[in-house]
């Protein structure tokens, strides 16, 4: 299934993307050191922030099928860009924290994991981006 997602170019390195299904509107900014303002996400945010989201997704999918009750669980996501060469992204590191009361046994954690580690994003990513993931269930 295709999504459409149309964007505009407002000036000043902002655009706006409008998400077709919805309608829904998300305006981008360049980054602060790339000679943007850092007024919202800048498109390698994006990046991270689909990363991180698309593997809470994917670990609900999998834990709804396990009958885990993963409420709660949270995450967050670290971009680092290349300091030399062409400009991209370095390593996304990302953290998933299981809340507490949530006991798991190490076959759901695994499931929980194996899942994150096939999202789609994480699929699609160049081989050179580094992507480090840690768990805990605390």
């Amino acid at each position: 299934m295709a999504v459409e997602i149309d964007v505009t170019y407002e000036g000043d390195l902002r655009c706006v993307a409008t998400h077709g299904p919805s309608k829904q509107t998300l305006p981008t900014d360049a980054p602060l050191d790339n000679g943007g303002r850092g007024a919202a996400f800048s498109p390698t945010d994006l990046v991270a922030t689909g990363l991180v989201t698309c593997m809470l997704t994917i670990m609900g999918l999998a834990a709804k099928r396990a009958g885990i009750n993963m409420d709660g669980t949270r995450a967050h996501v670290r971009k680092d860009m290349t300091t030399t060469g062409l400009r991209r992204i370095a390593q996304l590191t990302v953290t998933i924290a299981v809340p507490g009361g949530k006991t798991l046994s190490a076959q759901q954690q695994q499931t929980l994991e194996k899942a994150a580690a096939t999202c789609p994003v994480k699929q699609s990513l160049h081989p050179e981006v580094k992507v480090v993931t840690e768990f805990s269930y605390v």
